[in-house]
């Protein structure tokens, strides 16, 4: 029943993930009619709201792994999913039952269709349905696209998070950083703190201005916290030098997860100002962040010989710290498996890859994926070394043949090259 019910609802309601711009919907009255359906659950839920270009997820999963160590029963929101619908919404880490989305549906659908929602406008009712009938202590809530007009942003937060701004979905979002930062700052509410977790001469005053207007407490996450030594084993330091934490374990292994460190630890300050505890449980939380969140997908290591990861960055901002993080590992042979979709920034992304290494292209099971013998083609335009393999799986298995011991093998460019990767290895 849930499996044929999920084709149903793919089929039937606009994806973003799958058609792109003409799957968003711009404004918030279809889902606070949706909400009123099922009776207005947000209205019930104590939230972490987060938004920004690159480092949400891993932010939020972080948030949502502090709450467990609590001790609070923690929802958590996130898209899009790897493998599985039900990965977007988790209560300490389990994912929703296949049971509860089929009776969800079963009692809502008919009323819904009336209204044509999108398909996250969907996912985002049942999700705070779902929250505030399971009495969360808590909900950790991502963003979906943007913010001022994302459905996620009826919420009225106990604090809201803003990690980066970068250039992307500028043909919904706007093409400069300053345009794309006012539809982030849309989650900041009034005399709501909101931390911001790093600095751009072009985003930062729109994002004082705006809290300023509506009396919102601000945090630069970046003046105050300071991750020194590698993430396996770093030492963090307060804006005044003094160590707070030594000999750190972030399992996270990107190190663009420094920035998102730092952005969680300044969120932690905040949130125990407004919800006080008695106990530390930063390190637990930061330390078992996968276990309490089932978090895949990012600098995920698949094995270590020949050493084998995957990350689902795809845009400028996320590529070139992956990019430049992989181009100075030693290795015999770096071999790459990549696919993208066809909205992202390829002439600028284009130019992050690195020249050393082998590209195995690939085009992963998304209406939106440029074909493999299309974007390799690009590659080899700009002096890179291709082999056209079709489908994620093709890719995986030719480089996996070509792997020496010593090699490195990387899989990413896009959500849902990863995905199929790990639904192949599940499956």
């Amino acid at each position: 029943m849930y499996n044929e019910l999920l084709e149903e609802i793919f089929k039937a309601y606009p994806m973003y993930h799958k058609i792109g711009s003409a799957a968003y919907k711009e404004g918030l009255e279809n889902i606070e009619a949706l909400l009123a359906i099922v009776g207005n659950p947000e209205r019930r839920l104590k939230a972490v709201h987060i938004a920004g270009t690159n480092g949400k997820g891993s932010v939020a999963h972080l948030m949502a792994s502090y709450c467990q160590e609590r001790g609070l029963k923690t929802g958590l929101f996130t898209s899009p999913h790897l493998v599985d619908f039900r990965e977007r919404i988790r209560i300490d880490g389990e994912m929703i039952a296949e049971e509860a989305v089929v009776e969800f549906f079963r009692r809502f659908k008919t009323q819904f269709d009336q209204l044509e929602p999108s398909f996250f406008e969907m996912t985002t009712a049942l999700a705070f349905y779902y929250f505030a009938e399971q009495k969360v202590d808590v909900a950790v809530v991502e963003v979906g696209l943007g913010g001022r007009l994302d459905c996620t942003n009826v919420l009225r937060p106990l604090l809201s998070i803003i990690t980066n701004i970068t250039l992307e979905h500028t043909q919904m979002l706007g093409d400069t950083i300053a345009k794309i930062a006012f539809e982030k700052a849309g989650i900041i509410k009034p005399d709501t703190p909101v931390v911001i977790g790093e600095f751009h001469p072009e985003s930062f005053p729109v994002f004082t201005d705006i809290a300023n207007q509506r009396n919102a407490p601000l945090f630069l996450a970046e003046d105050n916290y300071t991750v020194e030594g590698s993430l396996d084993d770093c030492t963090v330091l307060d804006v005044t030098g003094n160590v707070l934490y030594e000999h750190l374990n972030l399992p996270l292994g990107g190190e663009y997860q420094r920035k998102n460190l730092v952005t969680f630890l300044q969120a932690v300050e905040v949130l125990e100002q407004l919800w006080p505890t008695d106990k530390d449980v930063v390190r637990p939380a930061v330390e078992h962040v996968i276990g309490n969140t089932g978090f895949r997908g990012r600098w995920q290591v698949l094995r270590q010989q020949p050493l084998t990861l995957c990350d689902v960055g795809h845009n400028v901002g996320g590529l070139s710290l992956t990019m430049r993080q992989l181009d100075a590992m030693p290795c015999r042979q770096l071999r790459i498996v990549f696919g993208m979709v066809s909205d992202k920034d390829l002439e600028h992304v284009i130019p992050l890859l690195p020249q050393k290494a082998l590209y195995y292209v690939c085009r992963s099971n998304n209406d939106r994926a440029i074909p493999a013998a299309e974007l390799a083609a690009l590659l080899t335009a700009h002096g890179l070394e291709c082999r056209t393999c079709g489908s994620v799986a093709e890719a995986f298995a030719a480089a996996d043949h070509d792997c020496a011991p010593d090699d490195i093998l990387f899989i990413g460019g896009s959500c849902f090259v990863v995905g199929d990767l790990l639904q192949n290895i599940q499956s």
